[in-house]
C-alpha cells in the first residue's frame, strides 16, 4: 500500500516559479519509481516527469525540458517538481504516481500503481 499526497498547487503570473511536493507514505520508497503527471481542462492526462528509485535516473516531456526538475529526497519520502519559467500552457492539476520498479529505462511508459490526488496549478498570462 503506498499513499501519496500532492502539495504545492497554486495561481501564479507567467513566467513565475513553482515546487510542488509528493510525500509518500510506503515502506522501502528508495524501490519506487516516481513519476508526476498533469491533466488540463479538456485534455488526456499527460506524462511530465519522472524519476528512478535511487534519483540517478530522470526524464521529461519535451515541452518542460530545461524549464521542470524532478528530485527525490528518500530519507524523507519526498519527491518534488521544480517548475521555472511556467506558461499558461502549463496549467493543469499535477499527480505524483509511484510504481516499484528498480531501473531506469523505462520511467516514461511504466504503468504507475499508485496515484495521488493532484494538485491544481494555474499560470496566467
Amino acid at each position: 500500500q503506498v499513499r501519496l499526497a500532492e502539495s504545492g498547487g497554486g495561481l501564479v503570473q507567467s513566467g513565475d516559479s513553482l515546487t510542488l511536493s509528493c510525500a509518500a507514505s510506503a515502506s522501502r520508497f528508495w524501490e519506487y519509481a516516481v513519476a508526476w503527471f498533469r491533466q488540463a481542462p479538456g485534455k488526456q492526462r499527460e506524462f511530465v516527469a519522472a524519476v528512478s528509485d535511487s534519483g540517478g535516473a530522470t526524464v521529461y516531456t519535451d515541452s518542460v525540458k530545461g524549464r521542470f526538475t524532478v528530485s527525490r529526497d528518500n530519507a524523507k519520502n519526498m519527491v518534488y517538481l521544480k517548475m521555472t519559467s511556467l506558461k499558461p500552457e502549463d496549467t493543469a492539476v499535477y499527480t505524483c504516481a509511484a510504481d516499484r520498479y528498480t531501473g531506469s529505462d523505462f520511467l516514461r511508459v511504466l504503468v504507475y500503481d499508485w496515484w495521488g490526488q493532484g494538485t491544481q496549478v494555474t499560470v496566467s498570462s
